[in-house]
């Protein structure tokens, strides 16, 4: 134990007490090396736990590895810097093993080689077939291997980003390969008509862009993708398609499978949002309509963006025809400083986006900051943008290969370019530290010291160039990030010809919105009001009493839609109403008209609101639907129905609240009959008898589970099973996971929601379905105050619903007999509501901050608790405030202002949901947002709630909210 004296732990006890058990297994001489490992290690507090973890879990694969002198430091190392690998290493030893005695970790593998082992690697575990599960598999057990060779110093910065880049391409290649033999058995081989006239098998391009695109990709990043084929036609199967709908169908699957989400995560998040038009863009587009886009509508920035481009998998024809199109309109053949211009808004928008982000003091984004990886990528390509046409030499998709080749045309001074590089390096390495430790696409700087020192002591040790403190990472940070902004601006100033200046433009959400100014920003297409004027003139009386300003861009796109529609026309020219309905989505809510653009005929839905406001009986049908994606259409039409009525009818937002519970409800509901009738044809019971109809439960909590479930909310959800259930186990949980996958999955009709199982027994190491008497074991003996606390917030949503009811009864008598009898609720609670203020209050602060929504949460459960532990079965915010009142436990004037605040501050979160698409914490900084934002929860709350300005109300609405608090917990 004296070789541990001298150990950095951040946690002796817990590092001492878990050596000790070790010790208890191995053999002193074996237990000596291992701690000398451990001690030169990065993180011997990890290290410790993954090897006490991995002897309890898997005693006899353990004693196998650490007795391997080969593998003893590979497994420290692994235990040492990244969690998920540790976590895979444990489930799958066979995979360090593999990794390590292959004897090529000093060899970089090319894209080829990786395909190769791809193809070994499916025909062993799923008959050569991708599946999303394997190919998330294989992609981590290459993970495993790049990431030995990189913290072992094996290989280069840019050699582990190549070959992070040649893994993805290699899972891209065989993943095409597959997804189009299959189509082309089920409708027959796409083909084109050639320039000589003769018919060719039609080719389809995978271009990658961004961080794959110039093979420089992290641990954890997006990929980003564009689709291309090359042109009209039919295929040859005996019932034809055309290329269009056989290449949609081909980039739909693609993706799905690509970001399905399994038991080992995602294999990629596949984004497609760079390609033409973006998210309104078709998912994939001839190579016709590409070359037209970009010599007629594309951007500056898009144009900037293909400096990167290239194919990554596919047939390379399309891909490299497009790329030779549009290389003369990248580059300049003249030094046109305007290119460099028009994309700097661009940057300027990144910054200013930041610092509306940025809440937390000292916090750094290594990637967005200034004088960050994104200023380095920005100048590099900016300077090939001006001299690419007139040096090709400097072409190049990869951004230290571009720094040299611009050095080497004396674009770069010699010291220029060695500060870039030097930063590039140091901040590639931080980020790539950042995102191995968790599988997560992060580029914060953690604030506490621990995590600092952790972080410090896995980076390089030459990129530090002294002891690896916290203070010499953050010191080497800001002297890296100080030279990149020194550069930049010196670099950037010095291309710029003394006789340009640009016309000074303020960006959009800081020009005035009244005013002449406002009417020649907004005027409709001169061209739309004549045929309005012509042909619905009715409408056209509507739009121009309407007097839009922030939605009119929008709604003269989505006009050009319905013009061609002549029923969904003469609906909007007969129906003032309607219309009325149509203009107010688009003035106040840019996320519902982007939705309206997307799909035009969600009017259908509007029209629906028109005739049978608030009707609901259409989510029996979900019931019924058999087609996952039929499911998503439908809860995406009704969600946008719901979300559109509660703007036009001015639908109270707990109403509103409960229908978007109830749709999600009938979704779950539908997913798990589903998931049961599929993986009873896959993987039928271990029982010829059996037959699996509803037994597991399923059980939400948080938003879900207190029926306050909102646009863009998380469904936290717990999967039980009834003790003489047991036996079928793993029938259940492949249930779940399918049952997940149905809902979470990313298509092309969208994600219903996510779905988080981390509030389960034991968080994400337990078991993903458990049984009832696990459950109630846990929460007697184990289970933490804030686990027990959260349970009460929930009910069933699927499967046996009575079951359910009394199991979560069972489970809240224990929380009672423990916090609320004993009396250590109300200390408890408060500890733990003022540990997320300070955790969470400044990048949250209407949800977690002072006076914040917890504070009412927190009190009406420490209510609750305190009376007898009563059990609460589907009750909403206000709905508990009535019981507790009732119950003698609040005074009428208290009840009366938590029904007043909780109203406020869940109207405040809808609107910005519904402004946005997602959750947001703070009230938007942009006034023509704050504006919207007001006129939304003015249609939502009482008179007395906005008699003055909205950020003077929650001022308001905080201070009395704490005040109450404090006063409730008192004496805690």
């Amino acid at each position: 134990m004296h070789l541990l004296e001298a150990a950095n732990f951040q946690h002796r006890e817990r590092a001492m007490a878990n050596l000790t058990n070790l010790a208890r297994y191995l053999p002193s001489e074996l237990l000596l090396r291992m701690a000398s490992l451990v001690k030169a290690s990065a993180d011997g507090d990890s290290a410790l736990h993954f090897l006490t973890r991995f002897q309890q879990t898997k005693p006899q694969e353990f004693t196998r590895l650490v007795a391997n002198p080969s593998l003893l430091l590979p497994l420290v190392t692994v235990f040492a810097n990244s969690r998920f690998l540790s976590d895979e290493v444990i489930q799958h030893p066979e995979w360090l093993e593999a990794t390590v005695l292959d004897g090529d970790l000093h060899r970089l593998l090319s894209a080829d080689d990786l395909e190769v082992r791809l193809g070994t690697y499916l025909a062993r575990y799923s008959n050569g077939i991708p599946t999303a599960l394997q190919l998330a598999q294989f992609r981590r057990l290459q993970l495993l291997r790049i990431l030995l060779r990189d913290v072992s110093g094996l290989c280069t910065l840019a050699e582990s980003t190549e070959e992070l880049s040649n893994l993805a391409d290699a899972i891209l290649q065989a993943t095409y390969r597959y997804i189009r033999k299959d189509l082309e058995q089920k409708h027959g081989t796409p083909y084109v008509e050639a320039a000589s006239g003769a018919r060719e098998r039609c080719e389809f391009s995978v271009l990658a862009l961004g961080k794959l695109g110039g093979q420089e990709l992290n641990y954890s990043s997006d990929v980003d993708l564009m689709f291309v084929y090359a042109g009209s036609g039919e295929t040859d199967g005996a019932k034809p398609i055309s290329n269009q709908e056989f290449f949609k169908k081909l980039a739909n699957r693609y993706t799905e499978l690509l970001s399905t989400y399994t038991s080992e995560g995602m294999c990629y998040r596949v984004d497609l949002r760079l390609r033409p038009d973006g998210r309104l863009g078709e998912v994939c587009i001839s190579l016709e309509g590409a070359r037209h886009y970009y010599a007629n509508r594309a951007r500056d920035w898009e144009l900037q963006m293909l400096i990167k481009a290239r194919v990554a998998a596919g047939e390379t024809g399309p891909g490299d025809a497009l790329l030779a199109f549009v290389e003369p309109s990248i580059y300049s053949t003249t030094l046109d400083f305007s290119a460099v211009e028009a994309v700097s808004a661009t940057r300027e928008r990144i910054q200013e986006k930041l610092k509306q982000r940025k809440n937390t003091p000292g916090e750094v984004d290594v990637k967005l900051a200034r004088g960050g990886i994104r200023d380095i990528e920005f100048l590099v390509q900016c300077l090939q943008r001006l001299h690419g046409g007139r040096e090709p030499w400097v072409r190049h998709g990869g951004t230290l290969l571009a720094l040299f080749r611009l050095r080497d045309k004396n674009l770069l001074s010699d010291v220029e370019y060695s500060r870039l590089c030097s930063a590039y390096e140091f901040l590639r390495h931080l980020e790539h530290r950042l995102q191995v430790d968790e599988d997560r696409q992060t580029h914060l700087l953690p604030s506490d010291r621990e995590t600092l020192e952790v972080l410090a002591r896995r980076m390089p040790a030459t990129e530090l160039g002294a002891a690896p403190t916290p203070g010499t990472l953050l010191a080497r940070l800001n002297e890296h990030l100080e030279d990149v902004r020194e550069v930049y601006e010196r670099v950037i100033h010095s291309q710029k010809p003394i006789y340009y200046s640009g016309i000074p433009t303020a960006p959009r959400s800081e020009r005035p919105e009244t005013g002449p100014a406002a009417e020649r920003l907004d005027t409709l297409d001169s061209n739309l009001v004549r045929f309005l004027d012509q042909k619905a003139p009715h409408l056209a009386q509507v739009v121009s009493k309407a007097q839009l300003r922030r939605g009119a861009k929008s709604f003269e796109r989505y006009l050009e839609w319905v013009v061609p529609h002549s029923d969904w026309l003469h609906w909007l020219d007969s129906d003032a109403v309607l219309a009325g309905y149509l203009l107010d989505l688009f003035e106040l809510s840019p996320h519902l008209s982007e939705q309206l653009i997307r799909f035009p005929d969600l009017l259908e839905e509007l029209k629906t609101t028109r005739q049978r406001p608030g009707n609901d009986q259409s989510l029996r049908e979900a019931l019924q639907i058999d087609d996952p994606n039929d499911l998503r259409r439908f809860f995406r039409r009704q969600m946008f129905r719901i979300q559109a009525e509660s703007i036009v009818l001015n639908a109270p937002v707990f109403t509103t609240l409960e229908r978007t519970t109830a749709l999600a409800d009938a979704a779950l509901q539908c997913a798990y009959r589903m998931a049961v009738n599929e993986v009873r044809l896959s993987h039928p019971p271990a029982d010829d008898d059996y037959e699996p109809l509803d037994q597991m439960m399923v059980i939400a909590l948080g938003r879900l589970g207190m029926r306050e479930f909102d646009l863009g909310s998380d469904a936290d959800l717990l999967f039980v099973l009834p003790d003489e259930q047991a036996p079928e186990h793993q029938f259940w949980t492949r249930v779940a996971a399918r049952m997940i996958d149905r809902v979470s999955a990313y298509t092309r009709e969208g994600f219903m929601f996510t779905i988080d199982t981390r509030l389960r027994p034991n968080g994400r190491e337990g078991e993903l379905v458990q049984l009832e008497s696990s459950y109630k074991d846990y929460f007697t003996s184990r289970a933490e105050a804030w686990e027990g606390i959260s349970y009460m917030k929930s009910r069933s949503v699927a499967g046996q619903a009575d079951r359910a009811t009394r199991f979560l009864n069972e489970l809240q008598e224990v929380d009672w007999r423990r916090y609320g009898q004993s009396g250590r609720s109300q200390k408890e609670l408060r500890l733990m509501r003022l540990r997320l203020e300070r955790e969470q209050g400044a990048e949250n602060p209407l949800k977690a901050g002072f006076g914040g929504y917890y504070d009412i949460d927190f009190a009406l459960m420490y209510l609750r608790l305190k009376g007898a532990g009563i059990f609460f079965k589907v009750l909403n915010t206000p709905e508990r405030i009535d019981v507790i009142e009732k119950m003698g436990h609040l005074e009428r004037a208290d009840a009366a202002f938590l029904r007043d605040a909780a109203g406020l501050y869940r109207a405040i979160d809808h609107g910005l949901r519904v402004l946005t698409g997602h959750a947001e914490g703070t009230l938007p900084k942009s006034p023509a947002l704050r504006d919207s934002l007001t006129a939304l929860v003015t249609r939502w709350t009482p008179d007395h709630l906005h008699d003055q300005p909205l950020e003077s109300e929650v001022a308001q609405i905080r201070e009395r909210t704490r005040e109450f608090f404090d006063r409730l917990f008192a004496a805690a």
